[in-house]
C-alpha cells in the first residue's frame, strides 16, 4: 500500500499542472500544451538545471569519487502491475530494492521504472550521447531511504536519484524481456493495466561489471512539473532489444487515441552545469598493471 501511495504521489506530481503532451499527440483535435510551452503548464519547467541532455564525452570531467554501485535485492524477484499511464508505461516496485555507492549521497530506493521510445525502434531516448539518440530508454526512479513520501523527497535538492539505461537494436530478441513484452501488448488502451509476471531489476539491466561506466549530473524530472531534484546517472553500456520487441511499444495509444510514439522531452540547455564521468578507465589500468606485476613477480620467481 505505501508502495501505490508513492507511485500515485509521482504520477499526481507529473501530470496534473495541465494538459501537456508530447508533439506526437498534438492534432486540430487535441491542442495540448507541447514541450515548449509546458514552462505554461508548470513554472518548474522553466528552470535552469531541466533534463535530458546530450553529454559531450570530451568535456565530461572523470571523477575518481564515482566508483561501483551497490544494488541490493535488484536480483529479487516480484510481481507488480503495469500500466499505460497515458504517457509512457510505468511499473511499480513493491519490494525493497535499494542502491547506494557511486557518490550518491545516501543509500536510495526503487521506487518505479518506466521508457521513452520513438517509433518503431527509431530514435527515442530522452538523453543523448555526443548527439546519438538510442530507440529507447529506461528510467529507475529512487528516492532516498530516509523518505516515505515522494512529495518531500522532490523537496530535497538531491532527494530523487534515477539511473538512465540506453537501448539498442540486436538481430535476436532479448528473452529477458519476455514478460514485459508479453504485458505491454494488454495494456494498449490508455489507463489500461495488467499483471506483471515474476521479474526481477538485475534482468533489466546490464550485468554488474558492464555498470562502472557513467556518467552523473544534477537534472529534473523530464516531465511536468520538472522539478529540479534528480541525481542522474546514466550508463554507457546499452541493452540490446529485437527489432520486434521495440516495434511493440509503438503500439500503445494516448488518451487522444494518436499512436503513443515520441515520449521523449527534447534536450534542454546544460546552462553551466558540469557533466562527470565515472573514472572506469583508471580502476581498468590499475587492475592490469596489478596483474602484470603479479606476472612479472611469478616469473623472477620461476627463473630463481
Amino acid at each position: 500500500m505505501q508502495h501505490l501511495i508513492l507511485l500515485a504521489s509521482l504520477f499526481s506530481l507529473s501530470t496534473a499542472s495541465s494538459d501537456w503532451c508530447y508533439p506526437s499527440q498534438f492534432s486540430c483535435t487535441h491542442q495540448c500544451k507541447t514541450p515548449e510551452s509546458w514552462s505554461q503548464a508548470n513554472s518548474g519547467c522553466g528552470g535552469r538545471a531541466q533534463s535530458p541532455i546530450n553529454v559531450v564525452t570530451r568535456k565530461a570531467l572523470v571523477d575518481e569519487r564515482l566508483g561501483p554501485f551497490t544494488f541490493h535485492n535488484y536480483q529479487q524477484t516480484f510481481h507488480s502491475t503495469i500500466k499505460n499511464n497515458g504517457h509512457s508505461v510505468q511499473v511499480s516496485v513493491n519490494h525493497l530494492a535499494t542502491v547506494q555507492g557511486g557518490e550518491l549521497v545516501t543509500g536510495y530506493k526503487a521506487v518505479q521504472f518506466h521508457l521513452h521510445w520513438g517509433k518503431d525502434g527509431g530514435p527515442g531516448s530522452e538523453h543523448t550521447i555526443d548527439g546519438e539518440q538510442y530507440p529507447m530508454e529506461l528510467h529507475i526512479v529512487h528516492m532516498k531511504k530516509e523518505y516515505t513520501d515522494l512529495s518531500a523527497a522532490l523537496k530535497d535538492p538531491n532527494g530523487v536519484a534515477v539511473l538512465g539505461f540506453f537501448y539498442e537494436e540486436s538481430r535476436s530478441a532479448n528473452k529477458k524481456y519476455d514478460n514485459i513484452i508479453n504485458a505491454v501488448q494488454k495494456i494498449t488502451a490508455p489507463n489500461s493495466n495488467t499483471s506483471l509476471a515474476s521479474i526481477s531489476l538485475d534482468q533489466l539491466i546490464p550485468a554488474r561489471q558492464n555498470l562502472t561506466t557513467y556518467y552523473r549530473y544534477k537534472g529534473s524530472l523530464t516531465t511536468p512539473g520538472c522539478t529540479e531534484s534528480v541525481v542522474w546517472t546514466l550508463f554507457e553500456h546499452t541493452i540490446p532489444l529485437s527489432k520486434e520487441q521495440l516495434q511493440v511499444f509503438s503500439k500503445l495509444r494516448f488518451p487522444n487515441g494518436e499512436p503513443m510514439v515520441g515520449n521523449f522531452r527534447p534536450l534542454q540547455p546544460l546552462n553551466g552545469r558540469m557533466v562527470y564521468r565515472s573514472d572506469a578507465g583508471a580502476l581498468l589500468a590499475s587492475a592490469l598493471l596489478l596483474m602484470a606485476s603479479v606476472s612479472v613477480t611469478l616469473g623472477l620467481s620461476q627463473r630463481r
